[in-house]
């Protein structure tokens, strides 16, 4: 044994080199144990699941009305859609041979006529349609609309028969008349299509004065800025009792200022509220009572107690009793300057420069409310259709709703929706 300078026994060549052999395998194994081996495609490769397609579902039309069908209604009576598919065609054609335009929409689902049909009128529809898988198909039939026993228009007038207008401001009890021109059979199928739409909401709802005339009004003065939307969208519609509706009418307006005229028996004085403020007070004379009947007719001659709105103003109005019943020889026949109406029997607020020592003191008219000449200048410039006139404490029957009354009806009343 041979010993190294340190004095320690050598280690033998063959057992360092057997070291360093292990030493190396060893870092080889942890190397190894690092690296994740990829997949060769050998008996334990992983190979992902395939999706399976599922077949196509064929394109399925549906088309109102069915082959050969009568009665059809003019508007939205006729449709056609597609499920699983599209449609690429649609042609409607009537029994002249004209063409009607349609419109298929963007994703090509639906089609439908782009105007109301003809009653009585017999159509041709052929739409073409397709679907991811097949061939495109046809579909065509024939049919024909309802041939009304009758067709129901209207009109939108204020409770003075005067049309209402669009883009406009009117008074915080503006009333809208819808007047129809042949009675109404079923009342409750045609308010579906007589829609009034404010904005804000207020509540509010029709009530008919008689089997062709309805009024419109909310359960409180409207506020001030409230914006009315009136449609009578009647075209088409099927009103029942072979009634079919005729032509659409619609008005937008917008309420303006809140102006409030009080008339008070017990004063004989008129106070004219803006915004719920005294602006002036006016003096006037109003109807003298009592009753009279003439020719079979009989009258009174009282400014009914009750709440009225202006129906409209003319700055020179003739007053002839003789259009009532009312004899020139016990009556009047007079042009009177800045009328401003207040029911449709003939009741204004007026000039009347012969009465001003009755005014504010002594009922001398006939019905009218009889002002200065200044005073009724000032009202007339200032009055719109639609503000309010509540006459208060004289004799006579109450105010009814066919004498522009309707904001004398109680609500409760008002409700019921008035005739059956």
């Amino acid at each position: 044994m041979s010993l190294s300078r340190s004095g320690h026994p050598a280690r033998p060549e063959g057992l360092a080199l057997l070291g360093l052999v292990a030493v190396l395998a060893a870092l080889v194994l942890v190397i190894s144990g690092c690296t994740i081996p990829t997949p060769t495609g050998s008996a334990n490769e992983t190979t992902p699941a395939t999706e399976t397609s599922e077949p196509a579902t064929p394109a399925e039309l549906t088309v109102t009305p069915k082959d050969g069908a009568t009665g059809v209604a003019i508007r939205d009576g006729v449709t056609a859609s597609v499920t699983d598919g599209t449609i690429t065609k649609a042609v409607l054609t009537n029994d002249a041979g004209k063409e009607i335009d349609g419109t298929i929409t963007k994703d090509g689902s639906e089609w439908a006529p782009d105007i109301p049909l003809g009653y009585g009128r017999t159509y041709t529809l052929a739409v073409t349609y397709e679907g991811e898988t097949g061939k495109p198909q046809t579909d065509k039939r024939s049919f024909t609309m309802a041939n009304p026993q009758s067709i129901v228009n209207a009109r939108l007038n204020t409770t003075g028969g005067v049309a209402l207008e669009s883009n406009r401001e009117y008074g915080v009890g503006i009333v809208v008349a819808a007047q129809f021109d042949r009675a109404v059979s079923n009342k409750e199928e045609a308010e579906k299509y007589m829609k009034v739409t404010t904005t804000p909401e207020v509540e509010g709802n029709w009530y008919w004065l008689s089997d062709s005339v309805a009024h419109w009004r909310p359960r409180e003065y409207y506020a001030t800025g409230t914006r009315v939307q009136v449609d009578l969208d009647l075209e088409g519609r099927d009103l029942g009792d072979g009634q079919w509706g005729g032509e659409d009418s619609s008005v937008d307006f917008t309420i303006g200022e809140r102006r409030v005229a009080i008339a008070d028996d017990a004063t004989k004085m008129v106070t004219v509220y803006h915004d719920q403020k005294p602006v002036k007070t006016m003096p006037t004379s109003m109807g003298k009572g009592g009753w009279a009947t003439y020719n079979g007719i009989e009258m009174h001659f009282w400014t009914q107690p009750g709440t009225y709105t202006v129906l409209d103003k003319s700055p020179s109005v003739l007053m002839d009793s003789s259009t009532y019943g009312l004899p020139l020889s016990a009556g009047y026949k007079v042009t009177v300057a800045d009328g401003v109406r207040l029911n449709n029997e003939g009741i204004y607020f007026h000039a009347l420069e012969s009465s001003m020592w009755a005014q504010g003191n002594t009922n001398t008219s006939h019905g009218c409310l009889n002002l200065s000449p200044a005073d009724a200048q000032w009202y007339f410039d200032q009055a719109v259709t639609g503000d309010v006139v509540e006459v208060r404490g004289t004799g006579g029957p109450e105010l009814t709703a066919w004498q522009n009354g309707d904001w004398s009806v109680p609500w409760e009343e008002w409700q019921t929706g008035g005739q059956d």
